[in-house]
């Protein structure tokens, strides 16, 4: 399987996994928030953003997740892990920069207690991303085994 085979399991894990973490940012009433890093406060908009974000922090995960190959639990949790990493860098570190608190503004004990809740999401994105990405795996390894 090629690398660029693994960049799109990867970007579709992403999708998959975007779509459930999307579901709860809308009940946390946050898409509006994603939406004004674009300038249009709106859920919609928001929903958009968060989805082109999923999908290319799904495709990131190929470069990693090759170290995981054929090990169905090892990838959810790298997954799972890389999710984790995610709420690090995403809700305590460039999303507060971008929408103009300074970079890192929240990567302190109030920040990370304040962003808890998308701790959760983010860890149901990585573990989407890593059964979606190893199932997608298996079955064009199956087809080409057929082949």
């Amino acid at each position: 399987m090629s690398f660029q085979d693994n960049i799109r399991r990867a970007a579709i894990g992403g999708l998959v996994g975007g779509v459930a973490f999307g579901v709860m940012m809308g009940m946390m009433g946050v898409l509006p928030m994603i939406g004004s890093m674009i300038g249009l406060p709106n859920a919609a908009a928001g929903f958009g953003v968060h989805m082109m974000m999923s999908a290319g922090i799904g495709a990131g995960f190929a470069l990693v997740a090759g170290a995981f190959a054929g090990h169905s639990s090892a990838t959810v949790f790298a997954a799972a892990s890389y999710g984790a990493a995610w709420w690090v860098l995403g809700p305590l570190t460039f999303m507060p920069w971008v929408m103009g608190m300074g970079f890192a503004a929240n990567l302190n004990a109030a920040g990370a207690a304040a962003a808890l809740p998308s701790l959760l999401g983010h860890l149901v994105f990585g573990v989407l991303l890593g059964i979606t990405y190893d199932r997608l795996g298996r079955t064009e390894d199956a087809t080409a085994i057929a082949a």
